[in-house]
């Protein structure tokens, strides 16, 4: 059967709700339904971020699961409260009043009680009085058997020192044993039930633990008439305005009510109260449930980022920086010099033998100034050129990382940081490499099917010119018969053709040599993209997927709905 999500509120049947037994410490020593799968959830959250977040900011969690441990291994038939209070509000005439013999010392010195005292209605409660450190010579029964409520027949009830006590050893103990009880008994006077040590400290922090609290106004005796019930009615202000919810009208929240532990007036409906809250035995259960919503509150920060959208590596950010190395490797350059490459090489092949010899005159001048003929560049303007691709890398990284790291709170964004860096550590390196390796491609570009011919005729164009010169001057020197225009229109012809042809050419080879081009592009962009991708972006996604774990973790532990985050 599932556990109650929180949210829910239970029916207004004027009473205070048991806990499902399959929620609670059952017999056997476990516990069992959701709070067994919110403490194996904060296991898990805790194991996984132990790398990530410092050890200070799951203290708290620990502690929890440590507590949650050692109270599974002891009894679940016994149910220990504190009784807690400042100095003269009468908690230990209260203390004795509900053992019904005096246990605990009372008096006007202070603080009268030093040390904790156990009071223990039935056996077995050993172990949780070793666990609370209560030696022996401080444990306690109640009146005898023929004189004992037996509704509060497995209670185990701890007259706390002062809170507000002078030694510090004092106050010490108390803050101790708060965290190891079941359940607290707060007695407040009228003189001091609006003491801002109590609200501050204590109330305010334990506001969670409402239904585990039980707030007493003691010494209602001293006050005249009506008096009483305004102390109460401001009591129930304060706490509300504490945080505290109050359970009146059938609904979870503190217990408060007034008495006067001195003449006995309401001792007896506290009595009642508290047995009907042992019976249930869901205290140890409800105090778990109220110190896991406590310790989830505290992860919160580092966990959930409010008002910000969810972290993720979408599409866009991963085109943008598969972009921006390919921007820093050049790949668009080498596209268009493998371009430049693929119509040098049909010029060599298709243009004039005189346009050809001006080229190659012009390429052996640029390499003795020491130009690059593919790329036109200077050494030295290479070496810019990857000073400049380095900073384009390195900014790629940073904004990869930080569009990823958009969302997450601050350790985990810092984690995803760290992953992008580590990974892009000798990234411009490999991608200097990949540009050589992936760069322009080796040989001499693939021809098309048509290049053969234009060769051919451009051959032809060129015999026309040389058979026209050698008729011309075959003609000036005598050999031949002198005929002027037949010749000249020969070796126009070869003229005119000759750059026809290589126009020609150049414009059947544009298509040819755009996809050329580009087919270098992609694959050098593809090289780049791939490099960054097992380098920075896999890194990154394998990050923010262990957040994604441990954020799934972190709503079980809190019980929340995972269509809120």
């Amino acid at each position: 059967r599932p556990g109650r999500p929180p949210s829910e509120v239970p029916p207004p049947d004027g009473q205070r709700e048991a806990l499902d037994e399959y929620d609670g410490l059952l017999p056997g020593g476990a516990y069992g339904g959701r709070l067994r799968g919110r403490l194996d959830a904060l296991r898990e959250l805790v194991g996984l971020s132990r790398t990530r977040l410092d050890a200070s900011a799951l203290a708290e969690a620990g502690r929890v699961l440590d507590e949650a441990a050692a109270r599974q291994r002891l009894s679940s038939r016994h149910t220990v409260v504190a009784v807690a209070g400042a100095g003269g509000s009468g908690k230990s005439t209260l203390f004795n009043a509900l053992a019904g013999v005096q246990i605990s010392e009372t008096g006007l010195r202070r603080p009268t009680t030093s040390a904790p005292i156990a009071c223990s209605w039935t056996d077995g409660a050993a172990g949780l009085l070793d666990r609370l450190g209560i030696p022996g010579r401080l444990r306690r029964r109640p009146a005898p058997l023929g004189f004992r409520d037996e509704a509060l027949n497995g209670l185990v009830l701890i007259d706390l020192p002062d809170h507000d006590s002078a030694a510090t050893a004092h106050r010490d103990q108390v803050d101790r044993v708060l965290t190891l009880v079941d359940a607290v008994i707060w007695v407040v006077d009228p003189e001091k039930y609006a003491d801002a040590v109590l609200h501050e400290r204590y109330l305010r922090p334990l506001a969670g633990h409402a239904e585990i609290t039980f707030v007493v106004l003691n010494q209602v005796d001293r006050l005249p008439g009506d008096a009483a019930d305004l102390v109460l009615d401001d009591l129930r202000r304060l706490l509300d305005e504490d945080g505290m919810a109050l359970g009146e009208h059938g609904e979870p929240g503190a217990t408060v009510l007034s008495l006067s532990a001195l003449t006995g007036e309401g001792v007896g409906e506290l009595r009642e109260m508290l047995g009907q809250f042992v019976q249930e035995r869901g205290a140890p259960a409800r105090r778990l449930s109220a110190d896991l919503d406590a310790a989830a509150a505290r992860l919160r920060p580092v966990y959930v980022a409010d008002g910000r959208r969810p972290p993720e590596l979408g599409e866009r950010a991963r085109a943008d920086f598969t972009d921006r190395l390919a921007e820093a490797v050049g790949a668009a350059a080498v596209g268009e010099a493998a371009e430049r490459e693929w119509r040098r090489n049909a010029g060599k092949s298709c243009g004039t033998p005189w346009l050809r010899l001006w080229r190659w005159y012009e390429a052996h001048r640029a390499l003795g100034s020491g130009i690059d003929p593919i790329s036109g560049r200077t050494p030295t303007e290479g070496e810019e050129e990857e000073i400049t691709a380095r900073q384009r890398v390195e900014q790629a990284v940073r904004t990869v990382a930080d569009e990823a790291a958009a969302g997450l709170p601050a350790p985990w964004a810092q984690a995803v940081r760290e992953s992008a860096v580590r990974g892009a550590a000798g990234l411009p390196e490999e991608l200097d490499v990949l540009a050589v390796r992936a760069g322009l491609p080796r040989g001499r570009p693939p021809r098309p099917a048509w290049w053969p011919a234009a060769v051919l005729t451009q051959a032809s164009m060129t015999l026309l010119q040389i058979f026209g010169g050698l008729w011309l001057v075959g003609q000036i020197v005598g050999v031949l018969e002198p005929e002027l225009l037949p010749p000249v229109l020969v070796m126009l012809a070869g003229i005119l053709g000759g750059p026809l042809v290589e126009w020609a050419c150049a414009v059947a080879a544009r298509g040819p040599a755009r996809r050329y081009g580009q087919d270098a592009e992609r694959r050098l962009r593809e090289a780049a993209a791939g490099c960054g991708r097992a380098r920075v972006l896999d890194p990154v996604s394998a990050e923010l997927m262990r957040y994604w774990e441990v954020r799934e973790q972190y709503v079980a532990v809190t019980g929340l709905s995972t269509t809120g985050r």
